[in-house]
């Protein structure tokens, strides 16, 4: 059964409100990391494997995957070991299952209830920010659904990453739902300006204290996903992760701008990455805050990309983690992980 398959299942199973407060239920059990041995293993592993010096630490804003850890461990590794810090906001996406569980939302963003959140065998703190935002943001431009929030994959992914380099971590999760550029916009003001005003009033340091964190995967390709414009073949592969790559590079790199963030929104009109929303909307605001904070710009530098094809499965054996899709030139999936900087 396919982690949308199992979704649906849970939607028809479980109440709008059937969380009510306590712990967010893990979404996938299976293609993430839940014991903290295990991770200890993971990073073991990927800390052998890496070549690459180190980014740079005080990282105020980033791309991070939410695919499978034995799939896609090396992509997130090369942010996780640099961003340390104490308070985290994070941008989900809302993947269609959960969509079509909760009646697709549009224009807004989704907050939630939950006491707190799994992590690596212990719970994760939610950050006062959460509450913050609630009491300050207009009740137009965000719902609570601990629903939609508890089926959602996308913002659980990165926790035990976070909270393996960072153990006192706390988070500020929040779903970006399907909104056009000019949506974009007016949410990110305001977003921003209540965010700006909790950073300064508790004299946090961006990249330092707080840091901004953006979930998403890069192309879905293949038969499964109905995108296959070139071909499904060895060429084809390779044509398509250039072209994930073509659009990171020019968008997502270098000094960030309202006008890449529009060319990258048109950019998501032919590929088929799930954060096609949430980037853009997550590094409006990430940019709209450092600018109110400190008057300043970001930049960002792409750290890795790769795909499922690519990678393949990790040889890490009795972790307890699997894998939640396959891996071919008929159904593969891209991501990457960026570090964003105050320029």
């Amino acid at each position: 059964m396919t982690r949308a398959a199992i979704i649906m299942v849970l939607a028809a199973l479980l109440p709008l409100t059937a969380y009510a407060q306590g712990t967010k239920p893990i979404a996938d059990n299976v293609g993430f990391c839940w014991d903290a041995s295990q991770m200890q293993r993971l990073v073991d592993y990927l800390e052998r494997v890496e070549t690459d010096p180190a980014a740079p630490p005080d990282v105020v804003a980033a791309i991070s995957p939410h695919d499978d850890y034995l799939y896609a461990a090396r992509v997130y590794y090369p942010l996780y070991r640099v961003l340390r810090a104490r308070q985290v906001v994070i941008f989900g996406v809302t993947h269609g299952a959960v969509k079509r569980a909760i009646g697709d939302p549009q224009g807004v963003l989704i907050l939630d209830d939950f006491a707190d959140w799994p992590g690596l065998g212990r719970r994760v703190a939610v950050s006062p920010l959460r509450e913050y935002i609630k009491a300050r943001l207009d009740t137009s431009d965000y719902v609570v659904s601990d629903k939609a929030q508890g089926l959602e994959h996308s913002i659980e992914a990165v926790v035990p990453f976070l909270q393996h380099f960072n153990p006192g971590v706390q988070i500020t999760p929040i779903m970006v739902t399907q909104m056009p550029v000019d949506r974009m916009n007016q949410v990110s003001d305001a977003l921003s300006g209540v965010i700006a005003d909790y950073v300064k009033a508790n004299r946090l340091v961006p990249g330092k204290d707080i840091a901004f964190l953006i979930s998403s995967d890069a192309d879905h390709y293949g038969e499964d996903f109905d995108n296959s414009p070139y071909g499904e073949d060895a060429k084809a592969h390779a044509e398509a992760t250039a072209n994930d790559r073509r659009i990171a590079g020019k968008d997502l790199a270098g000094v960030v701008s309202p006008g890449k963030l529009e060319d990258f929104a048109s950019e998501m009109k032919a590929v088929v990455w799930c954060g096609r929303y949430a980037i853009p909307f997550g590094l409006l605001t990430s940019e709209k805050i450092v600018s109110k904070v400190n008057g300043r710009q970001l930049t960002g530098r792409i750290l890795r990309y790769s795909d499922s094809y690519t990678e393949s499965v990790l040889p890490l054996r009795g972790t307890g983690m699997g894998t939640t899709a396959p891996a071919s030139y008929k159904h593969w999936c891209g991501w990457l992980s960026a570090a964003f900087y105050l320029r």
